[in-house]
């Protein structure tokens, strides 16, 4: 139930409390230990990639009884103090020859694994990059030009992802496939929307539904030119992933949910409504805020599902079609431009962050944009407009100081968006 405010409540104040109490519900910990596979007869290998993979290693570290050994990659700055998980480091989200040699190891790792063995797989957003390993015949150089290409079409990530799945030697299923006879087990932080274990990661350790001739048809939606001999291997279907495997348990231990319910429930134990949008929320940045600018102006004016003071939160994956040079990224896109719908609002201020804490290619975690952002930079010579247009986002963020500084926070449920109406 909905507690009365007992005082005034400071919008920057809480929306970072707000933002803090959702990482922390996602952090890996307790959830991880209770899926946790009994020790096997033999060697218990620990592998994986992602953003919060560092942090699982660790809480597999904590909670487990018995020796280990393995190797996870981490983005750079997200590396975990571990004994005996090797944590390597490497680039995101263009992969690097770092990400190439450690993937190499990862392979090699789970090739060795005996019927004896357990290979324990964490796996959370990110290590689509970070486990850079082409598929045969192709050029790290090439997988790199067509990730890019990708990140700035404005694909969805199940879309990005069937692309990377056939262009590697490692996602789509390959890597579990990999470490037969072993006993196999997968754990999962969820940055995607619906939560569906063969769309993160690019799902290295389940069986993909996709085919060849999807990722030829996602290439030639979004008009990404790609080399002749790529072109016919997946015309003829040389690159195909396995789509049965042997069967083997796969733990969710942390979901873009969970984020949104502590969020939820900071925002009711400090006296406001909330209204859910929920964790599926997709597509382009710009249309998205224009949606909840409707929303905000429709509670105020008495037509909403809630009243003020409330909350609107949201989660999902927001894209941004490149067009411009600037700096930014879907959240600070996002902010940026609800700030400018809602800039006569004088009791709205907004969240917006990726709760991996980099938000694209902003250079912050995301923004926190108190009323009368805009009017300030509007003061200081700076047109929002302007920056929308050329994707700048960040830049006229960070002059009003509005950014939220990038940091790793060592987990990754995707975006978390919060608007407060005060009273």
């Amino acid at each position: 139930m909905m507690q009365p405010l007992r005082k005034p409540v400071d919008p920057a104040a809480f929306l970072g409390d707000l933002f803090s109490a959702a990482v922390a519900a996602v952090l890996p910990g307790t959830s991880l230990a209770a899926v946790l596979p009994k020790a096997p007869r033999g060697r218990t290998i620990v592998l994986g990639a992602g953003k919060a993979s560092g942090a699982m290693a660790m809480a597999v570290e904590q909670h487990w009884r018995g020796g280990l050994e393995g190797l996870v990659i981490v983005p750079d700055g997200y590396g975990r103090p571990c004994r005996s998980i090797e944590i390597v480091e490497a680039s995101h989200p263009v992969p690097d020859i770092r990400g190439l040699a450690a993937a190499q190891r990862v392979m090699a790792m789970a090739r060795a694994a005996g019927a004896d063995d357990l290979v324990l797989f964490l796996i959370s957003g990110g290590a689509s990059s970070l486990m850079a390993a082409p598929a045969p015949g192709m050029e790290l150089a090439e997988k790199r030009l067509i990730t890019k290409a990708l990140l700035h079409s404005g694909a969805a990530i199940g879309e990005i992802n069937c692309v990377r799945k056939h262009l590697s030697a490692i996602k789509g299923g390959r890597l579990a496939a990999m470490a037969a006879p072993a006993q196999v087990a997968t754990l999962i932080v969820s940055d995607v929307v619906g939560d569906d274990p063969t769309v993160i990661a690019s799902g290295p350790t389940v069986p993909d539904p996709t085919t060849c001739a999807d990722a030829a048809v996602v290439l030639r939606r979004y008009d990404i030119d790609v080399p002749a001999h790529i072109a016919a291997s997946l015309k003829w279907g040389e690159f195909e992933t396995p789509k049965e495997l042997p069967p083997a348990p796969v733990h969710i231990i942390a979901r873009p949910r969970d984020a949104l319910a502590a969020a939820a429930a900071h925002a009711r134990v400090n006296g406001f409504a909330v209204h859910d949008l929920g964790d599926a929320r997709a597509g382009e940045a710009r249309d998205e805020a224009k949606a909840q600018a409707d929303l905000v102006r429709a509670i105020l004016a008495g037509k909403g599902p809630v009243k003020a003071p409330c909350v609107i939160l949201s989660g999902g994956e927001l894209v941004v079609t490149i067009r411009g040079k600037g700096r930014g990224g879907p959240n600070t896109e996002f902010a940026l431009a609800f700030a400018t719908l809602c800039e006569d609002l004088e009791n709205v201020s907004l969240l917006s962050v990726d709760t991996d804490g980099n938000d694209g290619a902003s250079g912050a975690a995301g923004a926190l944009v108190p009323p009368g952002t805009i009017r300030r930079a509007r003061a200081m010579g700076l047109n929002p407009d302007k920056a929308l247009a050329d994707n700048d986002s960040a830049s006229l963020l960070g002059a009003c100081d509005a950014l939220i500084p990038y940091g790793p926070t060592f987990t990754n449920v995707n975006d978390l968006r919060a608007i407060v109406i005060h009273a």
